[in-house]
Parts: structure tokens; sequence; C-alpha cells
């Protein structure tokens, strides 16, 4: 692992965006946005989910913000990917960036699930809805915590 993410801080993108500091801020920018769009979007969608706004049909919700969401999220990994490549060794062994991968993955895992399951059609049972709603705002808001404190880890 360790000789992996190496040649992650060795590679000419992880060079680039390490000694380029207006590019990396862009970058960095660039993976604010996507969080952005991505929680708020996920975070309406949930909380429709937990039982408010129960006047705007949850499909319709959905079929405006999932892209939205999916936008964000494909901006976040890419520029994320970046971001961590300039320190990787760094990143991988605090314990809170590791929390903050637990949490994307539980949110994706939730939103493929609910998805599968069709948790935005009329008729599905309100407490099915409630639980993936609370997933949904425990691992996209604590994914975002987390990876703020990221700044605050380590040395």
């Amino acid at each position: 692992m360790e000789a992996w993410l190496a040649a992650l801080e060795a590679s000419g993108p992880a060079q680039y965006f390490r000694f380029s500091r207006l590019p990396y801020a862009a970058l960095n920018g660039a993976h604010v946005l996507g969080i952005a769009l991505l929680v708020g979007s996920a975070t309406p969608l949930a909380m429709r989910l937990l039982g408010f706004w129960r006047d705007i049909p949850a499909a319709t919700l959905r079929r405006i913000l999932s892209p939205i969401a999916a936008t964000g999220l494909a901006l976040a990994v890419v520029t994320g990917t970046l971001l961590f490549s300039v320190r990787a060794g760094e990143y991988a062994g605090l314990g809170v960036f590791q929390a903050k991968m637990l949490l994307v993955l539980t949110g994706l895992v939730s939103a493929a699930i609910a998805h599968a399951r069709h948790v935005f059609r009329a008729g599905t049972p309100r407490t099915s809805m409630a639980i993936h709603g609370a997933i949904s705002i425990i691992a996209w808001i604590g994914a975002l915590a987390c990876g703020r404190m990221i700044a605050f880890a380590g040395d």
C-alpha cells in the first residue's frame, strides 16, 4: 500500500498541483463546488424521505435533484482524487480521512439501494423512506464534516 501511495504522490498531476499554488486553489474550489452540489441536492431529497414537503411528490424531487447530486459526486470524486494524490501517504493514515471515505461509501450504498428499491415512489412505507433519508443525511453531512477536519488533522 505504501508503494502505491508513494507512486501516486510522485505522479505528474500530484507534482503539478503540489507545486502550483493557483491551480491547486482552483482544484480545491472545484472540490467544494462538487460537494455543494452533492450535499445541496441530497439533503432536500433526504428531508423529503423524512416526511418534509409531503405535498411535493418524492419522485418529482428525485427527478430534479438526483442528476445534480450525481454531477456533484462525479466532480467531488475527480477533484478529491487529485487533492488526495498531493499528500496520499499522509491523508491515507488519518482517521478522519478514513471516516470520510466510510461515510461516502455509506452514502453511495444507501443511495443505490434507495434507487433500486424505488423508495421515491408513491406508496413506499414511510419507515423505509425515513431510514434512507436519515442514513443519507448522516452520511453526506458527516463526510462533509470529516473532509473539513482533514485540514486540522495530522502534523
